[in-house]
């Protein structure tokens, strides 16, 4: 009798917590909560970036950057990108997915598409496992599936000015708890890049540069909810969910070893966040500094090898001590012809918990296709 108590709770706390990204200072019933909302949408896409700890705003160049910096999107110069990737967190309970599409218009100008989806599936819904007489009824017990789903539209431009190019990005966003809850939002992106003829690359990325909110609509029936209130849970209530804005300031470097064509090359960012007080490197109450470093290896388009370092912070011990941790990130990248492979061993946790996942992604490069010859 004692799990059924416990389940329905672990329940709601995953319907309020996770699914919705409130902090733990914020009240379940709370009509506006403008804190780490939509945070699927911050770990990344792309096994080549996610080796790289995700500092690639600067240089960013291919279909992903429709999520990275729209701007990048003018560097490509196919008739259709595409790109995919399918990776699991927490031992392939979260399972997470991306599609791009990057369609060139012209010698300045590109059309990108992404789709995103995070989700755990199968989720036991034990609300009603005891029936209106006591008894427990295992029959009645169904699943659900929480999902979040990101769909961008970008399209990015170079400008009068050699090497500066301007992009931006239209995201709806649709998040779904079972038949208990659900939500659609928008918001929009920024960015510029800029391209110096001596291999520097600077970058500029706002998300949710106007913020961006989610309208939550819940609709638990009158079952559930005595459930829910026997078990000592709050119900939720309809209400406006916002994600404040983040800049991103990055340069990139890359440097020629010998005339071979081998190369090296380096990119910081720094994410400044301004929802408040975050666990980063710099941090107050109006906004927080987080870095991260990516360097890469590699001879021409063929093969690179990539590392980088992020989610540095300061840990709290049990003897109330602390601890500086960072998290660490590998990968290496193939290349023939139109067709790339990338791989990385990388983490969607804090530093302080190994949360390692392997992440595999495609990219195709597709010219026009030729018409039929009568």
């Amino acid at each position: 009798m004692k799990t059924f108590w416990l389940v329905p709770a672990c329940v709601s706390t995953f319907l309020i917590n996770i699914s919705f990204g409130q902090t733990e200072t914020e009240s379940p019933s709370s009509t506006v909560a403008p804190k780490y909302s939509n945070e699927f949408l911050s770990i990344g896409l792309g096994a080549d970036a996610l080796g790289l700890a995700n500092a690639v705003v600067a240089q960013t160049g291919n279909v992903n950057s429709g999520y990275w910096n729209p701007a990048g999107l003018t560097q490509v110069d196919k008739w259709l990108e595409v790109g995919l990737m399918h990776s699991e967190y927490f031992a392939g309970i979260a399972k997470y997915d991306y599609l791009g599409l990057a369609h060139s218009l012209d010698e300045k100008s590109t059309l990108g598409f992404t789709a995103i989806r995070f989700a755990v599936d199968d989720i036991p819904n034990t609300t009603q496992l005891i029936d209106n007489n006591g008894v427990v009824d295992y029959d009645r017990i169904t699943t659900f599936t929480a999902a979040d789903y990101g769909f961008l539209l970008s399209y990015a431009r170079k400008l009068d000015i050699e090497g500066l190019s301007l992009g931006g990005s239209f995201k709806v966003i649709h998040r779904k708890v079972g038949d208990f809850a659900r939500s659609w939002g928008f918001g929009l992106d920024a960015g510029l890049q800029y391209h110096t003829k001596n291999k520097w690359k600077f970058g500029l990325m706002a998300r949710d540069v106007t913020s961006t909110f989610n309208a939550w609509v819940f609709t638990l029936d009158q079952e559930t909810q005595e459930v829910f209130l026997a078990t000592g849970n709050e119900l939720p209530e309809n209400g406006l969910e916002l994600t404040l804005p983040r800049i991103i300031l990055a340069g990139y470097k890359k440097f020629d070893i010998g005339k071979k064509g081998f190369y090296t090359s380096a990119e910081i960012d720094v994410d400044i966040t301004t929802d408040g007080r975050r666990n980063t490197v710099v941090r107050s109450g109006v906004f927080s500094l987080d870095p991260h470093l990516g360097i890469e290896v590699g001879f021409k388009t063929f093969v690179a090898l990539r590392a980088g370092i992020s989610n540095m912070q300061y840990v709290k011990n049990f003897d109330d001590s602390q601890s500086f941790n960072i998290q660490p990130n590998v990968g290496i990248g193939l290349n023939f012809k139109s067709f790339y492979l990338d791989y990385a061993f990388t983490d969607i946790g804090d530093a302080s918990v190994a949360l390692y996942s392997h992440v595999i992604s495609l990219r195709l490069k597709l010219n026009k296709p030729k018409g039929n010859k009568e």
